[in-house]
């Protein structure tokens, strides 16, 4: 009898969201407001994902557009603290193509389970047309458990009045950590082209679990936060100030702006950058614009992430 080789084939999809927001004129009758209570974020750690049959040496990876660490990992049976050990330095949420990235050996000799996301929950999900008929579709993910979360990403399936699947992406999201109780928005965008009474499904496609402790993770504040909303509604300039509340020093600074109408839907998301360390002694400040692609901006919520 004829025995023919069986292949197993894992297919992970990532789709680089985002864009330039638009040009903002100068705010007129601006209408200020400011937050009380600071948001958090704790210390979290890597915990071991599942595992693959390995490759036999040490090679390396040229990164291509769809890659994801989780899924490098198990396309060549390492770990995910291995592959990141590997590649100091290397972050879940930039991977540029053509980066060539090293895979370590693995000492693996049997195959194990591959871990499903945990059961997130999937709020709002919602896309916003654009005037050359263009999506921006978002959905809001919150983690409920007692532990942070990394490397989240969803797929978002466009249907039609019928409930045929016209299109779909995967979208990451812009911040590599999810501490607990906290929410994240995921946002993608589909070309011109999909009829107007398109809905849209969103699934949460990977997540890893992280323990206290993980260094690569430092604990910062956002304090002082203002937003200033103009009078469109359409723009609103945020400003405020992050602080370590730790020892070491932060050389990686992003600060999560998401932007909520009155109905509690998102309607826009920026992700600012320091150009400066963050130290417990020096503080940073930030100030940038994040727009609405849909109706006007009633609130501006922020997440903080720092990393040595």
């Amino acid at each position: 009898m004829r025995r023919f080789p069986a292949y197993l084939f894992l297919l992970l999809i990532l789709s680089a969201c985002g864009g330039n927001t638009s040009a903002v004129t100068e705010p007129a009758q601006a209408v200020p407001y400011q937050t009380v209570t600071p948001s958090t974020t704790s210390t979290p750690v890597p915990m071991l994902t599942g595992i693959i049959l390995p490759t036999p040496t040490t090679i390396t990876h040229m990164i291509i557009q769809g890659d994801t660490l989780t899924g490098i990992a198990k396309r060549y049976g390492v770990t995910l603290e291995a592959l990141l050990a590997a590649n100091p330095g290397m972050q879940a949420a930039a991977l540029p193509v053509g980066t060539t990235i090293i895979i370590p050996p693995s000492d693996v000799t049997s195959i194990e389970p591959t871990p499903t996301p945990a059961m997130l929950p999937v709020q709002q999900p919602r896309c916003w047309s654009e005037a050359d008929g263009g999506l921006w579709c978002f959905a809001l993910v919150q983690n409920t458990y007692a532990d942070s979360l990394e490397n989240l990403s969803a797929q978002f399936t466009l249907l039609d009045a019928d409930g045929k699947v016209l299109e779909s992406q995967a979208a990451f999201a812009l911040s590599d950590r999810l501490p607990p109780g906290q929410s994240v928005p995921l946002a993608i965008h589909f070309p011109p082209g999909f009829p107007a009474n398109v809905s849209v499904q969103v699934d949460v496609l990977s997540d890893i679990r992280l323990l206290p402790g993980d260094v690569r993770y430092l604990p910062v504040e956002v304090m002082n936060t203002l937003v200033s909303v103009d009078a469109s509604g359409r723009a609103a300039e945020v400003s405020g100030l992050v602080i370590l509340t730790g020892s070491g020093k932060a050389n990686t600074l992003w600060v999560l702006a998401t932007a909520y109408d009155d109905s509690g839907d998102v309607v826009g998301v920026r992700r600012w950058e320091s150009p400066t360390a963050l130290t417990a002694d020096s503080p940073v400040s930030f100030d940038f614009l994040v727009s609405s692609v849909g109706p006007g901006i009633d609130r501006v919520e922020f997440l903080a992430e720092a990393r040595p």
